[in-house]
């Protein structure tokens, strides 16, 4: 049973796929933050809504590659880094708002919306494009996937 912990999980990285997923799609989304930015406070509000986005994007970013790196190593590892994973990226949101709270710049409503939706509209997002099936883990077979080619490819790969 302890030997189980120790087992590495080797292969493709999906949290990396759907990532890497998530940060394109927040690209045609971020026009609309800004816009909101804009409308709450004037071009502060617009700037502290792409500061905002950005925290979001490295944030998840940042989850993946913990991870990824994590179940490399071992199961029990990837376990922590899930659960402690979270406390130290939780803190690093923490750090990067009051790092420039008391900017020129900041709008802190802006930021705070911003941070809230974007981080739930994003994983909401994803969700319609991620497979929740062992055959094809990450993202749904026929979409940019890079974590596992779908049948067809492997049929096609084998003729």
């Amino acid at each position: 049973m302890g030997d189980a912990f120790l087992t590495r999980l080797d292969g493709p990285a999906p949290e990396a796929a759907v990532a890497r997923d998530i940060a394109r799609r927040a690209v045609p989304a971020a026009p609309a933050f800004v816009l909101l930015g804009l409308a709450m406070g004037g071009v502060d509000g617009g700037i502290s809504a792409l500061y905002a986005l950005a925290i979001v994007v490295g944030n998840l970013v940042l989850a993946a590659a913990l991870m990824a790196g994590a179940a490399r190593i071992s199961v029990a590892l990837l376990m922590g880094a899930a659960l402690f994973g979270f406390l130290l990226r939780l803190g690093l949101v923490f750090v990067a708002v009051m790092a420039v709270r008391d900017a020129s710049w900041m709008h802190l409503p802006s930021l705070g919306i911003t941070l809230i939706v974007a981080h739930l509209g994003l994983l909401f997002w994803e969700m319609r494009y991620v497979s929740l099936s062992l055959a094809h883990p990450g993202l749904k077979p026929g979409r940019r996937s890079t974590t596992v080619p779908s049948r067809q490819h492997e049929e096609s790969i084998v003729r």
